[in-house]
């Protein structure tokens, strides 16, 4: 038995955050069901298809081990089986601004008339008692708002803002939004009662982002500017080999000397300001610039070699398409190859936690476009 089996999650969130944080919990066993428009939802277009239109690669992993049911809210009928779904439920979530669900007969008050020990969570880009409450959000803007679009110009001195690459705040939040999930899971299996839960991505993200960063202006006044200097230093990049590129963290004072005495130059840590504990301290930046003088010297397999009989933090700068090839990965059997029912082999990702209550770690299959439509009408209709 999967530890989430018999939770039933009706999911009417859409592109990334949302589905994100259902597919952790359809890969755990819950019952998810996906409320999908005509033309499906956003992911099913990212990435190139294999056998079957809107079936793109970003769709065959966000919203994998799910249901998929098209319904057109606008319509009466339609309306009228997303509330029989509800009344079946554990949890309805969305991501629709709540004027616009209100408009449409979902709000709060009108899905717990339908089911008063409902958990209803709001995905939101922000806070619903805040001014920018019905603003539209997306990852590049929660990006902007949290100051992560400065972060590369203090890094390399190229002053245009750039988003990270990645849909890093729609993943950050989509995370939190699953703990809030099984929060809230947990409190109804304690107390029977249902609640109302808001997730909002912006102060997800800000939570996320500023966890160091806010750094100095933690104390009022602040006792300097934000940002963790380390993360900003311009010399903290993976370093150069004579045939690739290398990461050495030497997290310690008794690392740093002992790497600068492996790369046969413990006398520059001799002088000031290097000779003391707080100099080295105070000046990572230049012996994070002198490390990338002296690693060209060897290849990155033989730092690879020396580093890791010395017992440092060590790993070559992998290409993103070498991952797939990993050889740790491989061995922990993180990438698995599936044969999908419609579109053939497919690579999917094993959910990286591990449970001694579930050691197989079983995953399902994305569904194709209202593939589970007619069942889930049956079911309900009676």
């Amino acid at each position: 038995m999967k530890m989430l089996e018999g939770i039933r999650i009706i999911d009417l969130t859409t592109v990334i955050f949302g589905p994100y944080a259902t597919q952790m919990l359809a890969d755990l066993g819950a019952d998810v069901i996906k409320i999908e428009s005509p033309t499906g939802d956003v992911p099913r277009y990212m990435g190139g298809y294999k056998q079957t239109p809107y079936m793109g690669g970003t769709h065959m992993t966000v919203n994998r081990g799910k249901r998929s049911i098209v319904l057109d809210l606008k319509k009466p009928e339609d309306a009228e089986v997303l509330r029989r779904l509800i009344a079946t439920a554990d949890v309805f979530v969305h991501n629709v601004r709540a004027k616009a669900i209100g408009r449409l007969g979902f709000g709060y008050e009108d899905v717990k008339a339908i089911k008063p020990d409902i958990i209803y969570a709001h995905f939101a880009g922000f806070s619903q008692e805040g001014p920018w409450a019905d603003w539209p959000a997306y990852d590049d803007v929660i990006q902007a708002a949290t100051g992560t679009t400065s972060l590369l110009p203090k890094v390399d001195g190229n002053p245009s803002p750039r988003y990270f690459p990645s849909l890093i705040a729609d993943k950050v939040s989509g995370t939190y939004g699953a703990q809030a999930l099984l929060v809230a899971l947990i409190h109804k299996l304690r107390t029977g009662e249902g609640q109302h839960v808001e997730v909002p991505m912006l102060d997800c993200f800000a939570n996320f982002m500023l966890t160091e960063h806010l750094q100095d202006q933690v104390f009022e006044p602040p006792l300097g500017p934000p940002g963790y200097p380390r993360q900003l230093d311009p010399n903290r990049q993976p370093f150069p080999t004579m045939d690739g590129h290398l990461v050495i963290v030497p997290y310690t004072d008794a690392k740093i000397l002992k790497l600068f005495e492996l790369m046969d130059d413990a006398d520059f840590l001799a002088h000031e300001p290097f000779n003391t504990p707080m100099g080295r301290f105070q000046n990572m930046t230049s012996i994070y610039g002198r490390i990338g003088e002296l690693t060209p010297q060897k290849t990155t397999a033989e730092w690879i070699k020396i580093l890791t009989a010395n017992d440092f933090p060590v790993m070559p700068a992998a290409d993103l398409g070498d991952v797939i090839h990993n050889e740790h990965l491989k061995a922990t059997g993180f990438f698995r190859m599936m044969e999908h029912p419609t579109e053939g082999m497919i690579r999917q990702m094993a959910p990286p936690v591990r449970y001694s209550a579930d050691p197989d770690r079983p995953i399902g299959f994305a569904p194709t476009l209202g593939q589970h439509t007619d069942a889930l009408k049956r079911e309900v209709e009676g």
